[in-house]
């Protein structure tokens, strides 16, 4: 189960894709660390920085998931959770969100945060 990470600048995050094989054993890593998720019946309960990310994203249509860590907390991780059309492979991007930085200072976050990554 390896692949390699990519970045995605589109959406300042980073990218992997994996075989749907695969996709309980990479649930349940997400689920242990990312334990909210959001998907299209629930994320207009979202607070308004997940919503904000939703519409960053494209906005989370039937299959699609949102993986957020606590996002009360000044800074926190989502993970977007994508099938694809053909139903064999799923791809994830995972990325910071920060509240309380400039932007000068969340393109250094992010970079640091693609570096842990091999980006």
């Amino acid at each position: 189960m390896f692949w390699s990470w990519k970045s995605d600048d589109r959406f300042e995050t980073v990218l992997a894709e994996f075989s749907v094989d695969n996709k309980d054993s990479i649930r349940t890593i997400l689920d242990q660390y990312l334990k909210i998720t959001w998907d299209h019946s629930n994320i207009g309960n979202a607070p308004d920085v997940v919503q904000r990310i939703n519409i960053h994203l494209g906005k989370l249509r039937t299959g699609q998931l949102l993986f957020t860590s606590d996002p009360n907390k000044d800074a926190f991780i989502f993970c977007a959770w994508w099938p694809w059309g053909g139903g064999d492979k799923i791809s994830i991007r995972i990325g910071p969100s920060y509240k309380k930085l400039l932007d000068s200072e969340k393109a250094e976050k992010i970079k640091r945060f693609k570096g842990w990554f091999g980006i």
